[in-house]
């Protein structure tokens, strides 16, 4: 917060007018100040416990009934949980309010948002946790389409969701493609499971889900318990190397955007940067997604499928060796705004738009020109190296004033051997017109508008050449 100090004594030997420019400078200093805290907001999490109340949680574990273990474990980090800033929490249970009978008769829509999310609910949480008895059978797929009901729409929020379970999909659902799908929407990050006591061959069908973890007893339950919700709070640390032919991470001034690589949802947009030793510089970003990283190099350079370590710095390296386009005219140039258009060498995307007496980086390769001169120029093959400037130069142009008595009908073209070609349509009701034209031989044909016979077409051949100006009457 900017605060100002200003003595009496101080005041009374400055003048209003100086008073009131620092009160503006500081004025615009905190409002800066504000919007860059605005721009760093921190972005609230949301974590949604899925929890297994069927009837297979009266098993046991350690000498205690799994059920007792999950809710005393869970009580224990909903305590550490109460006074940590930028968190919401919800509890959802399923299997829990149905009796189970027989397969036949089992209630596969038996699921409920106990707790939604709000500030200061724990204690409802706790409270709901302990009415939990187990009851039936296990709907996990059809409890994770019902949890993307449970997020209110929100524009800054990590949503997370924590599936603590004993037993495998028991009603016919897909709780991967359950899981694929709320990631692919943008509504969850990548959920977290946690198996209590799950035997090793059932382990697997959970890992399409999200990140697995084993809690074969009331020691690797606690220790999973901590270590998702630590990945679930805390970011991580990672660089990205941009290579260049020789492999070394030298390229940099590049934005980067980190894309969700299932929803495609924006996550971080970061200039690339190097440090005060030359080595890229450390992002703090969210370990959870998966991520598209695309460096904005022309064309773009990108890598797919980005997992980061939880507490681990992680190396992120993307091929985008470059070198400049330098767009020159010889002599002094009367082009105003002239561009031209890159492709890719022996394709017709146009790959970007870059103006004369100008530089652009490119990726290291082949490029053709079209530039936008009268007649049209094309550079075919233009090869940009790694940290080598490639400039290509037209030659300087000429003028050429077009006149006409009347309005009509007039175009320019360019002598090419035998082939007349069409570069420009002069306005009808114009009756002079300025071009500007590469050196070579052109020819104007005019008719007047009200001359209803051809016989009346004018036209001149002229010639143009660097820095020439050449009058051509239509009359």
């Amino acid at each position: 917060m900017v605060q100002l100090k200003y003595t009496i004594a101080s005041f009374a030997k400055t003048s209003i007018k100086h008073f009131a420019l620092v009160l503006i400078c500081l004025i615009s200093l905190a409002y800066t100040a504000n919007a860059q805290e605005v721009a760093q907001e921190k972005p609230l999490t949301r974590i949604l416990f899925v929890f297994d109340g069927s009837q297979s949680m009266f098993g046991q574990m350690d000498g205690k009934m799994k059920i007792d273990v999950a809710k005393k474990l869970l009580n224990e980090l909903l305590d550490s949980l109460k006074y940590v800033d930028h968190l919401e929490l919800a509890l959802r249970a399923y299997g829990h309010q149905s009796q189970y009978v027989s397969n036949s008769m089992r209630d596969c829509k038996d699921t409920k948002l106990e707790v939604p999310f709000y500030k200061g609910n724990i204690p409802n949480i706790k409270n709901k946790l302990q009415l939990i008895q187990p009851k039936g059978t296990t709907p996990i797929a059809y409890s994770l389409e019902q949890s993307a009901k449970d997020f209110p729409s929100c524009d800054n929020c990590r949503n997370i969701i924590i599936l603590i379970t004993d037993g495998i999909e028991e009603c016919d659902g897909d709780p991967c493609a359950l899981s694929q799908a709320l990631q692919a929407k943008g509504i969850v990050l990548k959920p977290f499971v946690i198996g209590v006591g799950l035997d090793k061959d059932l382990i697997k069908q959970f890992e399409c889900v999200g990140n697995f973890y084993d809690a074969s007893d009331t020691r690797t339950f606690k220790t999973a318990l901590n270590v998702v919700i630590s990945q679930a709070l805390n970011s991580t640390t990672a660089q990205v190397n941009l290579l260049d032919v020789a492999g070394n991470p030298t390229e940099t001034n590049v934005n980067m955007t980190f894309y969700h690589s299932q929803s495609s949802k924006v996550l971080y947009n970061f200039v690339h940067t190097m440090d005060n030793h030359g080595n890229p510089d450390t992002l703090v970003i969210d370990p959870l997604p998966t991520y598209r990283v695309v460096a904005h190099t022309i064309p773009p350079s990108f890598v797919d499928s980005v997992t980061l370590t939880p507490g681990k710095h992680t190396i992120i390296a993307i091929d985008a060796p470059q070198g400049d386009l330098d767009l020159r005219a010889d002599g002094r140039s009367d082009y105003k705004e002239l561009k031209a258009i890159v492709r890719k060498a022996g394709e017709m995307q146009t790959l970007h738009v870059q103006d004369f007496m100008d530089k652009e980086r490119y990726i290291v390769g082949k490029y053709d020109l079209e530039i936008l001169t009268m007649p049209r120029m094309y550079v075919s093959d233009v090869e940009i190296k790694q940290s080598h400037t490639t400039k290509v130069a037209i030659p300087q142009p000429g003028i050429a004033n077009i006149l006409k008595q009347s309005a009509g009908y007039a175009s320019v073209y360019h002598e090419d051997g035998n082939e007349l070609k069409l570069i420009y349509n002069i306005r009808v009701e114009s009756q002079q017109e300025t071009l500007v034209l590469l050196p070579g031989r052109y020819r104007a044909v005019f008719r007047p508008k009200n001359s209803k016979k051809s016989i009346y077409t004018i036209e001149k051949s002229f010639k143009i050449e660097s820095g020439s100006s050449e009058v051509i009457k239509l009359y």
